[in-house]
């Protein structure tokens, strides 16, 4: 047996690349992923771009990732921003290894209000091996602004090619 991680339903990839396009596509993608990372499906974000490299990651601003302040969550905000790195590194070592969330990170800059949007760029070296990669994702308001900075550590191991 491949040591590619195949579901009925294919690849990671090939489920972006088939749900992308269609309508309602990335909502069904974003389901689909949060019931498989069930914790990160919690905060309700939606996959908006996912290819080799760069990960794009929104989530609204509604009460259920709310705080007292009238604000999104601080922990909320962390689980967007692993979501965001997560999907990132997994997309490209999907069906040529696995991955873990080590450790993770965040530095807030200010309150968080409005769609909020993760964007992680960071490219997975192809050497077979375990790795620690810190990979950061950089969360903005609908103005632009940077609300937060995660810092995610993913210990990955790569297989060597058969």
């Amino acid at each position: 047996m491949s040591r590619q991680t195949m579901s009925k339903n294919g690849t990671l990839a090939e489920q972006w690349e088939r749900s992308r396009s269609i309508p309602g596509g990335k909502w069904l993608f974003s389901f689909m992923l949060g019931r498989m990372a069930r914790y990160s499906g919690t905060v309700g974000a939606t996959v908006e771009h996912l290819e080799a490299g760069r990960a794009v990651v929104t989530m609204r601003d509604r009460p259920a990732v709310r705080n007292h302040l009238k604000s999104i969550h601080a922990i909320a905000l962390v689980n967007l921003g692993e979501l965001a790195t997560g999907a990132n590194v997994m997309y490209q070592i999907d069906g040529r290894g696995r991955g873990i969330l080590k450790g993770i990170g965040i530095e807030y800059h200010k309150k968080a209000r409005g769609l909020i949007t993760a964007t992680c760029d960071y490219t997975v070296p192809d050497t077979p091996g375990t790795h620690d990669l810190e990979v950061v994702g950089s969360l903005t308001d609908p103005e632009g602004d940077v609300v937060a900075t995660v810092t995610a550590t993913w210990r990955v191991d790569i297989y060597p090619p058969e």
